[in-house]
């Protein structure tokens, strides 16, 4: 069988460089490593219902050159089916580019392959919008495209939802009041109405706000998105010593997450310079103290 040759992470928990045999591998064999190969031909390389979460973002139709590098979308998300554990989650963050006046639509095919023949649950599709306009196209005939699409993919029900409470709530302090609306159109009182105090903080919706990263000193890859923006999946769909997989890793961005959050990684990408750089931000980051204990 092939070798490819590994960058592993100087961090806590962490070897030097090293070699994996690609296929027929142990799921330990590639914890904590990033591996500079064809993310498909790696993948077939784990066993089956090994990875708890993926959290990745290809690159999607023409809007971002990536080094001439194309990749086949429906093995990748075949092989995605099989090595999720059940229970387990991918987060897929695309976009479409737009083509002699129609967006390509290429996201809503991925995410309908995904379901249709795959298998996975369509469990959520969340949005991550950010402040200004940043994409590439013409303002001329349409307004700012200034989103992305997050399709939640699920193999049966999550196993793990850790939601996230960041939302300041308006009545904070005061007592619940409301209704909800039935099914037949009719309404009920809303649970705890009447007797619980509104919390500081409610669940987030499934809107994101957040900038991408527009800083030269921590941008390292045209289509970077933002470290928080990973962290707050990983932390969302997994617990800490879960492994989370990102099969087109870029500069790195999800290991230095799963590093400061507690979680195994698995980074792929087949570009080494990109490898290089990503092996560089995980030996530089350090651990959280409050991210758990990694199993």
């Amino acid at each position: 069988m092939p070798f490819t040759r590994v960058d592993r992470g100087h961090g806590q928990g962490y070897a030097g460089d090293v070699c994996v045999r690609v296929g027929g591998g142990r799921a330990k064999d590639y914890l904590d490593k990033i591996i500079c190969g064809d993310c498909l031909e790696v993948m077939r390389g784990l066993p089956d219902g090994c990875v708890d979460l993926t959290v990745t973002s290809p690159p999607y139709d023409n809007l971002r050159t990536y080094n001439g590098y194309v990749f086949d979308f429906e093995g990748i998300a075949d092989e995605l089916y099989r090595i999720t554990k059940d229970g387990g989650v991918v987060v897929w963050v695309v976009n479409d580019a737009t083509v002699n006046g129609s967006e390509t639509g290429t996201s809503f095919r991925q995410a309908l392959y995904f379901r249709d023949v795959c298998g996975f649950n369509l469990h959520d599709t969340m949005i991550w919008e950010k402040p200004s306009f940043t994409a590439t196209g013409s303002l001329v005939s349409r307004y700012a495209p200034v989103f992305e699409y997050m399709f939640v993919l699920s193999k049966g029900t999550p196993t793990t939802f850790n939601p996230i409470k960041d939302k300041p709530n308006k009545h904070y302090g005061g007592i619940i009041y409301g209704s909800i609306r039935q099914k037949d159109g009719s309404m009920r009182p809303i649970s705890g109405r009447g007797v619980k105090q509104v919390a500081r903080f409610g669940q987030r919706h499934n809107v994101w706000h957040m900038a991408p990263e527009t800083s030269s000193k921590n941008r390292f890859h045209p289509a970077q998105f933002p470290e928080a923006l990973a962290q707050d999946h990983i932390i969302s769909w997994s617990n800490p010593g879960d492994i989370v997989l990102d099969p087109f890793l870029g500069s790195g961005t999800t290991a230095v997450a799963c590093v400061k959050t507690g979680r195994h990684f698995i980074g792929i990408d087949i570009s080494d310079e990109y490898c290089e750089i990503a092996r560089r931000r995980v030996a530089e980051t350090t651990p959280s103290l409050f991210a758990g204990v990694i199993a």
